[in-house]
């Protein structure tokens, strides 16, 4: 009996593995909080039992033995992932969206591009003998990159490490009108004031511009430098994309008209919350009177803040009742108050799920606002550049957080602040019911993202999804040749009826001057 168990379990196995795909991760950002996404779902998918390979400059720790990294080592040297983030502070004005755009489009892109094709380890990747069921490569600012699935002959499913964007709406042909839906670059949320609107539809117009008429042509070029064989064109490859996932959900943010190949997946990475290290359990389950946890994220790091503003933290932390848990780079931080905490790294995720955490300080980063959003903690948002300002209005806007502008911290702001959501109810209400709402799904982030996954190679690409809005042109797709005929039959029909108007016209005065004519003559 025992023999047959064994014999049943090896079979079992062995279905099971024949059944797992081989799939090729494109992380290439040097943005922990970029990989951490990325991760999320392949690791979820080495899990499900799938094979798989990921190109990153950051291994995983404690990595399931079917997962394998190729790093691209150097990439994490480049002063750019190192810098001082608080210098890209947008100044909340017209131009710095433009200059941001424009930075990441000139500098950022071909930066990243060109560094990952032309790797030793990618390299040897390429011209190895590797075949792949699946690509999964993240879609920021990095479209010469998808060229890696038809080098594979493989599906491409893309992810988005934020919500959707010009980016992501392109590849399947997701509707995005400017009137509700912001450029992810603004502060703006769905619902905007005829101004919002203009400066809206204005940014959106020059990146639409920008995108198409410079950046793209310069990731073509790229791409037929990285894949000198290709078996698709550049153009080719950017609309044969099965699949996109978005780290995003409509409780979160606001309804979309998405196609069926858009899927919102977000919180993959946040996962069961974890025993803290012991000194943090003791920290935190001594708190009586709560915790705060200070966090700017990955790549902002505290450590860079002036020292004027940091001290004004520190003078308002003197001030509270509560504990606080910062993560800050050095932590032989000096002027200490009694009632904090400092490390250079902390696990977030164990942190915001322990139920003596009040207050969540934050950059407003999406990772950081959805598993604050999932863990009900409500927050202090100071942004700094990129999504952030949207993600912080979206909070300050549903009523679970409080903008503390990076420019005017001080001791007065930071403590208005903090005590504004410490102090009333009504932020921590706000935010569990977000929570609830965003909890509320029939699959989780993983089991969404596994099924989708498998659901793509299952059918071989899943070109059934795709959407016909891909094979239109711009003049097409917005109706603008079928305008342009009917604004020609509409003069042509305003010019005929001037035409009839003026021979009746003309008959009339006839008659007219002509009967005129007739009575005079009797006279």
């Amino acid at each position: 009996m025992a023999a047959r168990l064994a014999v049943a379990a090896v079979l079992l196995y062995l279905v099971t593995f024949s059944e797992g795909a081989k799939i090729l991760g494109v992380l290439p950002m040097g943005a922990k909080s970029h990989f951490n996404i990325g991760s999320g779902f392949m690791k979820t998918l080495a899990e499900a039992g799938h094979d798989v390979t990921v190109i990153s400059p950051f291994p995983l720790k404690n990595a399931p033995k079917n997962y394998r990294t190729i790093e691209l080592t150097g990439l994490l040297e480049d002063g750019r992932f190192n810098q001082n983030m608080f210098e890209l502070k947008s100044d909340g004005g017209i131009v710095a969206p433009l200059i941001m755009l424009i930075m990441m489009y000139e500098s950022f892109a071909p930066m990243i591009c060109k560094f990952i094709l032309g790797h030793e380890n990618v390299v040897k990747l390429l011209n190895s003998d590797e075949k792949f069921d699946l690509v999964f490569a993240e879609t920021f600012i990095s479209e010469s990159l998808y060229g890696f699935a038809q080098h594979f002959d493989a599906p491409l499913i893309a992810y988005s490490t934020f919500g959707s964007s010009m980016w992501t709406n392109d590849l399947v042909g997701t509707p995005a009108p400017p009137s509700h839906v912001a450029n992810y670059l603004l502060s703006y949320t769905d619902k905007m004031t005829f101004w919002q609107r203009f400066h809206n539809t204005a940014m959106y117009l020059f990146d639409r511009l920008y995108y198409e008429w410079r950046y793209l042509p310069s990731q073509k070029r790229m791409y037929d430098e990285g894949f000198p064989n290709a078996k698709m064109t550049f153009e080719q490859q950017m609309k044969n994309v099965s699949l996109v996932f978005l780290n995003q959900h409509f409780s979160l943010s606001s309804p979309r008209p998405y196609p069926p190949n858009m899927i919102e997946a977000g919180g993959i990475q946040i996962e069961d919350a974890k025993p803290l290290p012991a000194d943090l359990q003791k920290y935190l389950d001594e708190a009586k009177d709560g915790v705060i946890y200070f966090c700017m994220g990955s790549n902002i790091k505290s450590i860079h803040f002036p020292e004027e503003k940091r001290n004004a933290f520190l003078r308002v932390f003197s001030k509270l009742k509560q504990r606080v848990l910062w993560k800050f780079e050095d932590e032989t931080m000096p002027n200490q108050p009694p009632n904090l905490m400092i490390k250079a790294w902390m696990p977030q995720n164990d942190i915001l799920a322990h139920p003596n955490v009040k207050l969540f300080i934050t950059h407003g980063g999406l990772l950081g606002m959805t598993e604050a959003l999932y863990h009900g903690k409500p927050l202090v948002g100071i942004p700094i550049f990129g999504d952030q300002p949207m993600n912080v209005q979206k909070a300050v806007r549903s009523g679970y957080g409080v903008l503390l502008d990076y420019d005017n911290i001080n001791e007065q702001t930071v403590e208005t602040a903090l005590r504004t959501v410490l102090n009333d109810p009504s932020y921590t209400r706000n935010v569990k019911e977000v929570s609830d709402r965003f909890r509320d799904k029939p699959m989780t982030p993983k089991e969404t993202a596994v099924f989708w996954t498998e659901y793509v190679i299952r059918h071989r690409g899943a070109p059934h999804l795709r959407s016909p809005a891909l094979d239109l042109s711009l003049f097409q797709y917005e109706l603008l040749d079928v305008y342009a005929v009917m604004l020609v039959l509409l003069i042509g029909v305003i010019a005929v009826d001037i035409y009839i108007a003026k021979k009746i016209l003309r008959k009339v005065c006839r008659k007219m001057c002509s009967g005129g004519q007739k009575k005079k003559k009797q006279h």
